[in-house]
């Protein structure tokens, strides 16, 4: 009991620290941001160099051990036709979908935001919050039976003859396939599907931003609604689509377990980072490859700040 009551400091001292720490705002918060910046440092930014360094070994054909010795031979690799083909791909399925999720996300926040109140305000949260309550891997073998060829879209179809509709889609060369369980719509539907909710609250935040008086304003310039939404609405929403985009565009660069459960067999980054790694050990080539969609989200986050998308934020 006496180590203890020795052990505690003085009450002159405690008294001496609270009063610095309230006279210099800034001192306290770098003691409380310097745990977790410092864990992020370690964490984070030392997995990232480490994956780095990884990416300039190589690995010994004959024992399938690392090679710790300088080379460039992965990123080589990279730039053979198959390997830009798979990042082609993925990153046209990341665009495609970002613009969907854009599209569709874009009228619902701003019926959230605008013109939904009360229940009907809360409602729209739960429909939108709704399927991340569910496990993301019951979602995903969810779709996969809804977009097998015996699922309930293509009863649905069949008993409101519409299956020409289906087949039609099935049929194009670039998305379609036997089925669309089987096919990269249906990829493209289920990647939509579980990131829109990321591209609705942004926007839904950043609409609630825009004071009224702008809009009404608009109006009273003689503005038609269209010309104000371009020109009032779209750019001061900017920043929540640019968030918003942030979230789609790199979970589905990075997203290896979609298209494994749904589509044909044409890879994506995501796979073929988690079959070099998981199943061929080649770390290196894997480390490699895991860097191709940091550069591209690098390259991202540089334009769109060129084009003034953060400056609101």
């Amino acid at each position: 009991m006496g180590a203890a009551i020795a052990s505690t400091p003085p009450a002159g001292a405690r008294r001496r620290l609270s009063d610095l720490l309230y006279s210099r705002r800034g001192l306290l918060l770098l003691a409380l941001l310097a745990p977790p910046l410092l864990w992020f440092g370690v964490i984070y930014l030392g997995s990232l160099f480490a994956l780095l360094a990884n990416a300039f070994f190589g690995l010994d054909d004959f024992t399938g051990q690392v090679v710790r010795e300088f080379t460039l031979k992965n990123f080589v690799e990279l730039a053979s036709p198959a390997n830009l083909d798979v990042m082609r791909r993925t990153v046209a399925m990341a665009v495609a979908v970002t613009l969907a999720c854009v599209a569709l996300g874009f009228p619902l926040a701003y019926l959230m935001a605008r013109h939904a109140t009360g229940p009907w305000k809360a409602a729209c949260y739960i429909l939108v919050m709704l399927p991340l309550w569910s496990s993301y891997l019951v979602r995903l073998y969810a779709w996969k039976l809804l977009l097998a060829k015996e699922g309930a879209i293509s009863w649905v179809a069949e008993a409101t003859g519409t299956t020409w509709v289906i087949d039609a889609l099935l049929s194009l060369p670039a998305i379609g396939g036997p089925s669309l369980s089987f096919s990269t719509l249906g990829t493209f539907v289920v990647f939509v599907y579980m990131w829109l909710p990321f591209m609705v609250l942004p926007i839904m935040a950043s609409v609630e931003r825009i004071p009224a008086s702008l809009i009404e304003a608009s109006g009273d310039l003689g503005a038609p609604p269209s010309t104000t939404f371009w020109k009032v609405i779209a750019p001061l929403s900017m920043p929540g689509v640019a968030a918003g985009s942030i979230f789609t565009f790199s979970l589905t660069l990075g997203d290896y377990i979609i298209p494994q459960v749904i589509g044909d067999s044409t890879l994506y980054i995501g796979q073929v980072v988690y079959r070099q790694q998981g199943v061929a050990g080649n770390i290196p080539f894997a480390a490699a490859f895991s860097l191709v969609p940091i550069f591209v989200i690098g390259v991202y986050l540089w334009v769109a700040k060129r084009l003034g998308a953060f400056d609101a934020l």
